[in-house]
């Protein structure tokens, strides 16, 4: 059977800008599978209420039904043990927990703030109603005030990335000589400002701009491939 996922789309359908749903992208790539990417927006959660919750991605292998990038990973690599690993055994999962974690703490509300207004111009007209809603109960005030301007957005950005600068000076991956689902988790979070926004968040003399670029060739150049936001519609109104 056809294994297929719930991604997240903007307006044009060809636009799937989720971080997580490019992890789950990624992992599938990497064990040589093939899957039908299903669009999906912000307002379609009756399309996902099978799976118990109301976020994406959400992955269906036959009777198997998994939601959460991570959990994807993990049943990918148990469901398919002949193929490629993605985490490369027991030890080293429990390892990308934490960076699971900082991804999530850390990296995605250094992010969130430089992007928000940029994902509200690109996003469906059904869903920008839910989206500034939720986002501005989440932050406590309008949307307009929960950006950032780009420089100071950008230099936040930055200092967060300190930890993965250091890492990658000393190896060319995250997971060491080759790439796996630690690197996928964290470039999904670039995928993600490099599909809806203009900017440049890391200089090109910064190893984690060498470590993008990789990442963007890799498999084809599958990153590299993906739909972005014209410049011309780039600049949210």
């Amino acid at each position: 059977m056809t294994i297929t996922y719930h991604d997240l789309a903007g307006a044009d359908e060809r636009l799937r800008f989720s971080p997580y749903c490019w992890r789950v992208r990624l992992a599938l790539a990497h064990k040589g599978l093939v899957a039908d990417a299903l669009p999906w927006r912000f307002t379609d959660k009756e399309a996902i209420a099978f799976s118990g919750q109301e976020r994406v991605p959400v992955l269906v292998d036959g009777r198997h039904v998994v939601a959460d990038s991570f959990e994807i990973a993990r049943y990918l690599d148990s469901a398919y043990p002949d193929r490629p690993g993605l985490f490369g055994g027991p030890q080293a999962e429990a390892q990308a927990g934490f960076l699971r974690f900082w991804c999530e703490q850390a990296l995605q509300p250094a992010l969130v703030r430089l992007v928000i207004p940029y994902v509200h111009a690109c996003i469906a007209e059904r869903d920008r109603a839910y989206f500034r809603a939720s986002r501005e109960a989440r932050f406590g005030r309008p949307l307009e005030q929960i950006a950032v301007a780009p420089a100071d957005g950008i230099a936040e950005l930055r200092r967060t990335l300190l930890p993965l600068r250091a890492t990658l000076e000393r190896q060319p991956w995250l997971a060491g000589s080759a790439p796996a689902f630690v690197d996928y988790m964290v470039f999904g979070h670039f995928q993600f400002v490099r599909l809806v926004t203009p900017f440049e968040v890391v200089e090109p003399t910064d190893p984690v701009h060498a470590w993008q670029e990789r990442l963007l060739d890799a498999y084809d150049g599958l990153a590299r491939s993906a739909w972005r936001v014209p410049a011309a519609c780039e600049a949210p109104a």
